[in-house]
């Protein structure tokens, strides 16, 4: 599953959930790469 988290206050990634950690983040994986970060709350359209 897709999912985009915040790596920093401007840094957005969407990759593939790799795992979701106890203090509320959610690591993903982009290649080879992996990132930790916050989950970024989807915003529907009024």
């Amino acid at each position: 599953m897709l999912r985009t988290i915040a790596v920093g206050s401007c840094v957005s990634i969407q990759g593939l959930v790799v795992a979701h950690l106890a203090d509320g983040k959610v690591v993903v994986k982009v290649d080879e790469k992996t990132f930790v970060g916050y989950p970024v709350t989807p915003v529907r359209a009024a």
